[in-house]
């Protein structure tokens, strides 16, 4: 179910919850907005979208994605701003930029490109947006009423995408079309972006063809789509002039064949795998696997041991895994850990994670995985002692706090149980609810007097956090 906020402000742009979602600007018509108030408003949308079961919570995937991210901004002029890419779990060819260098990933991207040069020519072109500061330019362009519906649908993205009678109610009160005539971008924006994007793919070592390839492939696409154009074109208009000018630029450059990483090819069929029934994944890679239609053996082997692991059918998987374990990937050795705990060899699946982070120490899959394992086991005290070194170096992962307070509370340790879990919460930009916990942290009567005069300490930092943020709304 999508959050009540997501849908007033997709079906009302109601000016009074507006004004409780977003932080005050200022007179944004008079001046250009910084980029800490462009971070703050993308912050704040960020915030609704990570409470939504469409944003794909995974380590591994998010692992994939800002490293791919990454990689293409230190090849731009803005290596310094910092980025932060997430994928959405929608079926629609779709990326989309958020004010404050959030870059939003449909998975339907993922699984159309053909590979991995295609699906960073995408993402450049988004970086390109924000390093550029076309999102900020048309801010500045609007009043503060206006910029209120530009976040509005923004924060609305995952709404319109999953729900037809959704964004046809939006329709239906006239509001939608012309917010999204604020988000689109203008031709010019559009070149320029395909121009700093194409620079940023070659410097980062991928193919620059492949962003052409892709733009020709949607363009072709606009024929036989029932419902119109695929949601990314809706949102960056792609002209015969736009492609020609992205393959003018890229003609007299010398041809390289750049080979898709073993990463890219394994979350590719990790995605695969996740998607429609249990039945028809199994059927896919089995199908691909007979038939050597594939662009790479090990990824369509991962892909079917997955999906056998979602259709439960835990004795074909095992006997499929030893061939696939032959390739080194801590993705791949994640997967053979997870098999074996769900097959219910706990004993097996707590030794492979054992092994498998002795090669890999700072892998997070493995790390919560471990973790998690241990905590199966009936040792709280080793899992704490992990996480606890772990958060010193990583003190901003909320899920290492929500780890710490599952060993708490295995322990019957409550106070810390909560004051853990308000942390996390505190992490998740949930302020409210991490004041919560810590309330009810204080009410447990445990602790000694250091732990609650800490978690009071918090308590008073937290509630003066939240003062500052509804004076700044």
């Amino acid at each position: 179910m999508l959050p009540r906020l997501i849908l007033l402000l997709l079906l009302g742009f109601m000016p009074g919850v507006l004004a409780q979602a977003l932080p005050e600007l200022g007179d944004v018509s008079a001046t250009a907005i910084s980029p800490i108030d462009e971070y703050r408003l993308g912050e704040s949308i960020m915030r609704e979208i990570r409470r939504d079961p469409a944003y794909l919570d995974d380590p591994e995937v998010a692992d994939y994605a800002n490293s791919l991210g990454n990689r293409l901004v230190a090849r731009s002029d803005a290596s310094r701003q910092e980025f932060e890419f997430f994928l959405v779990r929608d079926p629609q060819i779709n990326a989309f930029a958020l004010p404050g260098g959030f870059i939003g990933i449909h998975t339907g991207l993922i699984l159309a490109a053909q590979s991995e040069s295609e699906v960073a020519g995408v993402v450049a072109h988004e970086i390109a947006h924000v390093t550029q500061r076309h999102i900020a330019r048309m801010i500045n362009q609007q009043n503060q009423s206006q910029l209120m519906s530009i976040a509005a649908l923004a924060v609305a993205i995952l709404a319109a995408r999953s729900s037809s009678q959704i964004g046809e109610a939006a329709a239906v009160i006239g509001q939608a079309g012309i917010v999204q005539s604020q988000l689109n971008f203008s031709r010019d924006n559009e070149r320029e972006a395909d121009r700093v994007g194409l620079q940023m793919l070659e410097g980062a070592g991928f193919d620059p063809r492949g962003m052409a390839i892709f733009f020709e492939r949607l363009q072709r696409a606009t024929r036989i789509y029932e419902g119109g154009a695929p949601s990314y074109l809706r949102t960056h208009p792609l002209t015969f002039e736009r492609i020609a000018d992205i393959q003018n630029r890229i003609e007299n450059l010398p041809y390289r064949q750049v080979p898709d990483s073993l990463d890219f090819q394994l979350i590719r069929a990790k995605l695969r795998a996740e998607s429609g029934t249990p039945a028809d994944a199994v059927a896919f890679f089995e199908s691909s696997l007979a038939e050597r239609k594939f662009l790479s053996e090990t990824a369509s082997r991962y892909g079917l041991v997955a999906s056998l692991i979602r259709a439960r059918d835990f004795g074909r998987a095992q006997k499929e895994m030893p061939a696939l374990r032959k390739t080194a990937s801590p993705i791949i050795e994640n997967l053979a850990c997870r098999l074996a705990d769900v097959a219910g060899l706990g004993a097996r699946a707590l030794q492979c994670y054992q092994d498998a982070r002795r090669v890999y120490p700072g892998n997070r899959a493995l790390f919560y995985g471990h973790v998690e394992q241990i905590l199966k086991a009936g040792q709280p005290a080793a899992a704490l002692q992990l996480v606890n070194a772990r958060i010193q170096g990583q003190p901003g992962d909320a899920r290492l706090y929500g780890l710490q307070a599952q060993a708490y509370a295995a322990q019957g340790n409550h106070l810390m149980q909560h004051r853990s879990q308000g942390e996390a919460y505190a992490r998740s930009g949930q302020i409210g609810a991490a004041i919560e916990q810590l309330q009810i942290a204080l009410k447990t009567g445990g602790g000694d007097f250091y732990q609650l005069s800490a978690t009071e300490a918090r308590l008073r930092e937290l509630r003066k956090q939240q003062l500052e943020q509804e004076r700044k709304r």
